[in-house]
């Protein structure tokens, strides 16, 4: 007899292992794929008149599981074709077809689709087209009655990406999408609950325990349940805010145009130029009159020292900038070497920290509760960390790569004299 999955069983714990190990194969290949006895009561499609079903949950609660199963029943049921949505065209083949518990996974043998360059095709004619919210202009040509679209919380320009994606689900009698993600307060997450046509389901990664290593439930969850992090990552909560940020995302103001008097690169170089190391804040800020224009961000990971060096000249000419701002704690003079080597013209300013993350931070944020600081578009990743920002000197437990070189950008540009200084011509 096959040896079938210790954990077997459906979502309200009914059978036992034994139970399971007494099943024929067929019946037990039956209750496998029978995704009503495995569905937890968020999982199974809503009921009603809905345009968006917007699933949002905690790691590993089954997203995923939850996205292909109905695209699974779509199929089946000869809805096509279907769009299926990844931040990146690989992440949608490898982790909403190929991923553990994609497409491939989750049908019997008889229903699998094929895979076809970039399209799926069952064995009744349904079909469905792998796209990347990476690159929108892709939905401008093909139409569906269907969507699936996940982790829509890490999608660059995600509202772009959605509104291209709404013009493309014009088929059959009534076109549905499935957005599934792990939530972040991003201005289309706050879009899609506002919205009556959306229906919002919740599940934390708590609630799927059963079906998790008994290890991440004792180590990863234990350590973080609680936390603002936690609550974000394992309770899917929208947290807009930390209560005790420096900055808040109100405080953040569009930058409505006019001249700048004064441009400059601001570069946070890594420790190392590994693909482990952390990133090279790269932040282009402009001078207009009392204030700050945050044009930018350009930063980098991996982070190879000739790879920033060379991003960091080209937005110093892109931008026709006055210097290079540049931290040289961890590389003194070999960091204005690295920049060197790419352009020997370019002006460069050398700053050193003498205070903490969060003292150095303060002042800046001062500014932008002025109202004395605004922002291009396009600098979601930095308002993101930003608002991580906490005052242990980490944004979500990591380096603050992009607010350590806004900060020196702000700090050059306001709170220093403003005049040129650059240093090593």
């Amino acid at each position: 007899m096959t040896n079938w999955p210790s954990e077997l069983t459906s979502s309200n714990d009914a059978e036992t292992v034994a139970e399971v190990a007494a099943l024929s194969d067929a019946e037990a290949e039956r209750r496998y794929y029978h995704w009503p006895d495995w569905a937890y009561e968020q999982q199974r499609e809503p009921e009603g008149d809905w345009t968006t079903w917007l699933f949002m949950g905690g790691r590993g609660c089954g997203k995923t599981r939850t996205g292909a199963e109905w695209v699974r029943s779509l199929a089946a049921r000869g809805v096509s074709p279907i769009a299926l949505v990844g931040e990146t065209m690989s992440e949608a083949l490898a982790i909403m077809v190929r991923g553990e518990s994609g497409l491939f996974r989750v049908c019997t043998d008889e229903e699998r689709p094929i895979l076809r360059r970039h399209q799926l095709i069952w064995p009744n004619g349904v079909e469905a087209t792998l796209l990347s919210a990476s690159d929108p202009d892709r939905f401008r040509g093909p139409q569906f009655a269907a969507a699936w679209c996940d982790e829509v919380a890490k999608w660059p320009n995600a509202e772009a990406a959605w509104d291209m994606l709404q013009f493309s689900l014009r088929l059959g009698d009534r076109p549905r999408q499935l957005a599934t993600t792990t939530p972040r307060a991003i201005p289309l997450l706050r879009r899609l609950i506002a919205d009556p046509h959306t229906v919002v389901r919740r599940m934390k990664t708590e609630d799927n325990k059963a079906h998790l290593a008994p290890d991440f439930m004792t180590t990863v969850v234990a350590r973080y349940q609680g936390s603002v992090l936690g609550r974000q990552e394992l309770d899917g909560e929208m947290i807009e805010d930390l209560p005790d940020a420096l900055w808040q995302r109100s405080m953040f103001r569009r930058f409505a145009g006019g001249a700048m008097e004064r441009i400059v690169v601001a570069v946070d170089p890594p420790v190392t130029g590994t693909a482990r190391s952390d990133a090279c804040g790269i932040i282009v800020a402009g001078r207009m009159g009392e204030g700050v224009v945050v044009l930018e961000d350009r930063t980098l990971r991996p982070a190879a020292p000739l790879a920033w060096a060379r991003r960091a000249v080209a937005a110093f000419h892109a931008h026709e900038a006055d210097a290079i701002v540049v931290e040289v704690n961890q590389g003194g003079d070999l960091v204005q070497s690295v920049i060197a080597q790419v352009d020997g013209n370019v002006p460069v300013r050398q700053v050193r920290a003498s205070r903490g993350k969060w003292l150095r931070a303060e002042p800046v944020a001062a500014l932008y509760g002025r109202g004395l600081v605004s922002h291009a578009e396009g600098l979601q990743a930095l308002e993101d960390e930003m608002c991580a920002f906490g005052a242990d000197g980490k944004a979500d437990g990591h380096s603050p790569d992009r607010v350590d070189a806004l900060v020196w950008a702000v700090t050059e540009l306001v709170l220093n004299d403003g005049r040129p200084r650059v240093r090593g011509l």
